[in-house]
């Protein structure tokens, strides 16, 4: 169950590498990358990532997106990321089947509305929503036709349709209530039948959804505040679910987790610079 021991005060952000066959993940507030026995620092917040090609990362922080190599350790900007606002960071992000990365930003504080969603295709930068207050649930079906998002705080995860070249069309709408739940949405990902698989704050577990919202199964997990899910192994039906120690003590606080499951993930996009 508990894939690595590194207690994470607020990880997030796992990505299993689909050529490498590694899972790399994120502790935002220690401005860490991290790997099995290995962790890159950075001088400010870092959270999500894509893939580039077998060694470059595309990696979300506080100011840009930016190339990382991970044999070097070199890092090179793509382009800025709410660079002039000190008030923010980034949070939750996935590339899309188009080849394009979504990228969430947040108040460094939560302070309500302060972040936005953006997305990032073959070199133009374009924010697609406002007034958010925390990021999540980025994700998206196989077949590239529709995103999926959150403001953790709405309990809401949307959905909108998106167009061949992976931009959205129309308003989002509704997918997934839980605002009269305890459940509060925070990452997500999509399997390869089309489910969605969302991390539920402090309810230790990761629910599933099908594509047409109902809720079906939910894996549960030893630390709380399980925070962002991934497939992964070399058949894609591994689990893995980062956590959050921050505010906590318990022993499996902020380590992450692994379960094999009878569902089949589908391979992390590549993004297209």
């Amino acid at each position: 169950m508990i894939h690595d021991a590194t207690q994470c005060q607020l990880g997030e952000g796992p990505l299993w590498h689909p050529v490498r066959e590694q899972l790399f993940w994120f502790d935002i507030l220690g401005h860490r990358l991290h790997t099995t026995g290995q962790h890159w620092q950075f001088d400010t917040y870092v959270s999500a990532a894509g893939w580039i090609d077998s060694y470059t990362l595309m990696i979300a922080s506080a100011r840009a997106l930016h190339r990382f190599n991970i044999t070097t350790g070199d890092l090179t900007d793509i382009c800025p990321l709410e660079a002039e606002n000190p008030k923010t960071r980034s949070n939750d992000g996935r590339a899309d089947p188009q080849g394009g990365f979504w990228i969430g930003t947040m108040g460094i504080d939560a302070q309500d509305s302060a972040g936005a969603i953006y997305r990032y295709y073959r070199g133009e930068m374009r924010q697609l929503y406002s007034d958010i207050t925390i990021s999540n649930a980025i994700c998206f079906a196989p077949d590239g036709t529709t995103a999926y998002f959150t403001d953790t705080p709405t309990q809401k995860i949307m959905r909108v349709a998106l167009d061949a070249d992976g931009w959205p069309k129309g308003a989002p709408v509704l997918h997934i209530d839980l605002s009269d739940t305890d459940f509060r949405p925070d990452g997500a990902v999509v399997d390869a039948a089309g489910n969605l698989w969302n991390a539920q704050w402090g309810a230790g577990r990761v629910a599933g959804y099908t594509n047409e919202g109902r809720f079906f199964a939910a894996y549960d997990f030893p630390p709380r505040q399980t925070s962002c899910p991934a497939f992964g192994g070399a058949d894609l039906q591994t689990l893995f679910c980062t956590s959050a120690a921050v505010g906590l003590s318990g022993p499996d606080e902020g380590k992450t987790c692994a379960i094999q499951t009878e569902f089949k993930g589908q391979p992390e996009h590549q993004v297209i610079l």
